[in-house]
C-alpha cells in the first residue's frame, strides 16, 4: 500500500470537513471540485492510462462484476426489506446504494493509494462499463418505479451517457490514444491525472454528512453490512473460482466494496426517496471504508 497515498485521502477527507464545518468556501464549492474532476481531472486519467491496458479475458469479467453484484444485491434487498419490513422508499435507497458503488470519485483514489497506479486502467473499465452505465440505466429504472415518476425511455438515458466526458475520453483512449503519447502530451495528462485524488477527496469532505436517522438504523446497518461486507465477499468469492489474476482481482475486489455513489443517493434524494437514509449511508460508508478497504487488501495479499 502507497502509505503516503493513503494518508492524503485521509488529510484531504478531514480537510473538506473541517473547511465544511468552518463554512471556509463557498457552499457550492464541493460541486465546483466535482465538476473539475468530471470534466478535467477523470478525463486525463482515462487517457493516460486506458491505452496502457492488455486486453485479454480478466476484463470481460471485470466489466461482468458490477453488474452481476447488481443482480445479486436485488434478491437481496428485496428478501431483507419484505423479512425487515421496510418502507417502500428505504428499501428503493438501500438498493440503489449497494448496487452502486462510488467507484469512481472514491474509487479511483483509493485504488491508487492502495494498490498503485498500475491498478488504476482496471479500476477506469470497472467503472466506466459498469458502474456508470449501471447508474444510467438501472439507477434511473429504480428512482422513476419508487417515485412514481414515468420510467426513463432509451433516449433519455442515450443523451445522459453522451453528456459524460469520461465515457468520451473512454472511447477516445480505446480507439484513437496511443500508449506512448508525445512526451509534453503524457506530462500533461499526468499532472491533471494526478490532481484527481486531492480534489475528489477535498470534494468529498466537503459533502460528508452524517446524520443518524434513529428511526431508519436496520436499513442503514443492512446497506452498510451488504455494500462494505457482502458484495466484496462476493466479488472475492467469484475472482477466486475464476483464478483472476492480479491487479484485476485486488482491483474488482476493492471496487465492488466502494462505500455508496454520492450521485445515486442525491438521485434519491432529488425525488423525496428517504434523504437522511441516503446521506447517512453515504457519510457512514465513507469513514467505514477506510477501515475496511485496507482490510480487503491485505486479505487480497495474504490470500
Amino acid at each position: 500500500m502507497a502509505v503516503d497515498a493513503f494518508a492524503l485521502v485521509l488529510a484531504m477527507l478531514a480537510l473538506g470537513a473541517l473547511f465544511a464545518r468552518l463554512r471556509l468556501l463557498p457552499g457550492n464549492a464541493a460541486d465546483a471540485l466535482n465538476m473539475v474532476v468530471l470534466h478535467v481531472c477523470l478525463p486525463a486519467a482515462v487517457l493516460r492510462y486506458v491505452p496502457r491496458l492488455h486486453w485479454d479475458p480478466a476484463l470481460a469479467a471485470v466489466v461482468a462484476t458490477p453488474w452481476l453484484l447488481a443482480l445479486v444485491a436485488i434478491v437481496l434487498v428485496s428478501a431483507l426489506a419484505r423479512a425487515l419490513r421496510f418502507r417502500r422508499d428505504e428499501a428503493a435507497v438501500v438498493l440503489l446504494c449497494v448496487a452502486l458503488g462510488n467507484t469512481s470519485f472514491i474509487g479511483y483514489p483509493l485504488v491508487q493509494a492502495l494498490l498503485g497506479e498500475d491498478a488504476l486502467p482496471h479500476a477506469v473499465v470497472y467503472d466506466q462499463l459498469g458502474t456508470f452505465l449501471l447508474l444510467s440505466t438501472f439507477g434511473l429504472y429504480v428512482v422513476a418505479r419508487h417515485a412514481g415518476d414515468a420510467p426513463p425511455d432509451a433516449r433519455t438515458m442515450a443523451l445522459r451517457m453522451l453528456r459524460f466526458p469520461p465515457l468520451w475520453a473512454l472511447a477516445i483512449a480505446l480507439v484513437a490514444m496511443p500508449a506512448q503519447p508525445p512526451a509534453w502530451l503524457d506530462a500533461m495528462l499526468q499532472r491533471l491525472a494526478d490532481a484527481l485524488l486531492p480534489l475528489a477527496m477535498l470534494a468529498v469532505g466537503l459533502a460528508l454528512k452524517l446524520k443518524l436517522p434513529r428511526d431508519e438504523l436496520a436499513p442503514l446497518a443492512v446497506g452498510l453490512g451488504l455494500k462494505l461486507v457482502a458484495m466484496p465477499l462476493l466479488a472475492f468469492a467469484g475472482v477466486a473460482a475464476i483464478g483472476m489474476a492480479s491487479p484485476a482481482r485486488e482491483v474488482v475486489v476493492l471496487e465492488s466494496g466502494m462505500p455508496a455513489m454520492i450521485s445515486a443517493a442525491a438521485l434519491a434524494g432529488a425525488h423525496g426517496l428517504a434523504p437522511r437514509l441516503a446521506a447517512a449511508l453515504v457519510g457512514y460508508g465513507i469513514l467505514l471504508a477506510m477501515a475496511t478497504l485496507p482490510a480487503w487488501r491485505w486479505i487480497l495479499h495474504a490470500a
